[in-house]
């Protein structure tokens, strides 16, 4: 009994938000007690609202209660921490914050166990047992706990909403469908899940193969750069070898030249101021003898100074170029080097052909475009209100009244344009049948949907890639830019995307695929495929 004493003490002194000890206790004026910083953050939350109520009794209080400090309360809580009393355990089941909690506790509710949705009332362990122990109570279909279980209440029947309306694609109850969902296609909310999990599951595989195709794809790349690198290294370093040898050798043959000149130029040098030195010293003794006052000396050298021994100079002057054929012949090198190199240069390193695994061919044949098509549909939450949706979500006509469809953030306000639900991204080809003036485009999901045309216009915008498909005539718009295209018409478009290489491609499709225009770029996001109809009676459809 003492235990159990402590155990009542324990829940009686817990904050029910954080679920611990009270800190600061506050009591709110319908005797409820909390942490004070738990009990301001229920509250700012609810700023918004400018009604604030207590998270255990839900009594309203606005204006805002002020909090004070419970210093008896704090007292207390400090004894009974003296005492040995600790927190309560994290596992205990009541219902916190962020919990659903049972809707038939009557004071501190427990967790909810699982949530009817045919009483549409979730319930904890406790009061669930009737559910399974009475037999009409049995057939009802339990769930997860939910909070949101009066979205499954239809607001102008306030029945419960177990059909699903395809061509509406929203949930309805049984009175819609004698009502305004008339003659619609229709299907119970348990088919129509089966039948998207199904799609789902198919979905889930394809991309668990293209995640494994892609993973492939990173490591042959991997493998790529690392060869180009090994491969580049090994060049760098066999040319870098090569160059010094060859820098060693010329430096060898510059010295070598070098010292030739001179040593040339020594020779030559030494030998003229041979030939120098003694013709000065001729001419001294010429003059010495010309002058000798020596009747004897004159007589013996006469011969010397006879005129028949006059003499022409006998020295030879070359032409003055003395080394400048060694100039020459070395700028003659330099020229042939030079030439050498940039030939060098243009044979190798610009031609080097890198080719990435990853850069697929783009197919050429139909066949071959239709290996990456995929079964696209429109999403009425984005259907502009003049289109009418039919053929599954598939085809788009633009009617002269609008059809009926409720409000949604995503609808096209101001143009008549559409996406489709699915996301792309990897290798695609989707085609487009259109009669009446089609723009065939890709966007971003972000693209704007009200406001000024130029701002949600497919192709007027940084955010949507658009063909008009004319009767006669093609046109490309991107960004407000347009380029006329020139190809056969044909009321078949195909469209090719590649958005991991930035390629998307528009073909007109006949016997042949005819490419119209290819945009490389680089996509950020996700695209979707986009129909824009321009003329009342006109049509598009996905295939």
């Amino acid at each position: 009994m003492a235990q159990k004493g402590v155990q009542l003490d324990r829940e009686t002194f817990s904050c029910s938000i954080c679920l611990d000890l009270l800190k600061d206790p506050v009591t709110t004026s319908c005797g409820h007690s909390y942490c004070m910083n738990c009990i301001k953050a229920h509250w700012d939350e609810e700023d918004e609202k400018r009604i604030y109520s207590c998270p255990q009794c839900r009594q309203t209080f606005t204006p805002r209660l002020v909090l004070m400090k419970n210093t008896m309360l704090a007292d207390l809580v400090e004894e009974l921490k003296k005492t040995g009393l600790q927190a309560a355990p994290a596992d205990h089941c009541y219902a916190g914050a962020e919990d659903v909690a049972c809707d038939v506790c009557t004071e501190r509710k427990l967790k909810a166990l699982k949530s009817c949705l045919v009483c549409l009332v979730s319930y904890c362990d406790q009061h669930l047992q009737p559910h399974y122990d009475v037999a009409p109570l049995k057939k009802h279909e339990l769930v997860e706990p939910s909070k949101n279980l009066q979205e499954n209440i239809c607001s102008h029947h306030d029945e419960v909403m177990k059909i699903f309306c395809r061509t509406d694609q929203q949930f309805i109850c049984y009175l819609c469908l004698m009502d305004e969902h008339k003659g619609h296609d229709t299907v119970s909310a348990a088919a129509e899940r089966t039948e998207r999990q199904k799609e789902l599951e198919g979905s889930r595989q394809n991309i668990q193969q293209r995640i494994q195709d892609r993973e492939k794809d990173v490591k042959l790349l991997q493998q790529e750069v690392e060869a180009i690198n090994r491969s580049a290294d090994k060049a760098v370093k066999d040319s870098e070898n090569v160059f010094t040898e060859l820098i060693r050798r010329m430096e060898k043959r510059r010295n070598a030249v070098k010292q030739q000149v001179r040593y040339k130029q020594k020779s030559e040098v030494n030998q003229i101021k041979e030939l120098q030195k003694k013709l000065e010293q001729e001419i001294t003794e010429l003059k010495r003898l010309s002058d000798t006052e020596d009747d004897n000396q004159f007589l013996q050298n006469y011969s010397l100074l006879a005129p028949a021994s006059e003499s022409t100079s006998s020295i030879n002057i070359r032409p003055l170029r003395y080394f400048e054929d060694v100039a020459a012949a070395v700028s003659e090198f330099k020229k042939k080097l030079q030439d050498i190199l940039k030939e060098l240069w243009l044979t190798t390193v610009t031609e080097v052909d890198v080719i990435l695994p990853y850069s697929q061919q783009e197919p050429k044949t139909r066949e071959e475009f239709l290996k990456y098509s995929l079964e696209l549909t429109l999403d009425p939450n984005t259907v502009n209100t003049y289109l009418l949706l039919s053929e599954g979500n598939r085809k788009a006509t633009l009617m002269g009244k609008e059809p009926f469809y409720s409000c949604h953030p995503d609808r096209f306000a101001t143009c008549c344009q559409v996406l489709s639900r699915e996301g792309l991204t990897g290798h695609c080809y989707w085609e487009v049948r259109g009669r009446g003036g089609v723009y065939v485009a890709v966007a971003y999901k972000n693209i704007s949907r009200a406001g000024k045309s130029t701002d949600c216009r497919f192709g007027f915008n940084d955010k949507s890639w658009a063909l008009d498909c004319d009767k006669i005539s093609y046109t490309f718009w991107h960004n407000k830019v347009q380029t006329p295209i020139s190809g056969p018409p044909s009321t078949r478009v195909g469209v090719y995307l590649d958005h991991g290489a930035g390629l998307l491609s528009f073909y007109s499709v006949s016997d042949t695929m005819t490419l119209l225009h290819r945009v490389q770029t680089t996509f950020t996001q996700p695209l979707y495929a986009g129909l824009w109809l321009c003329f009342d009676g006109g049509t598009a459809e996905l295939s």
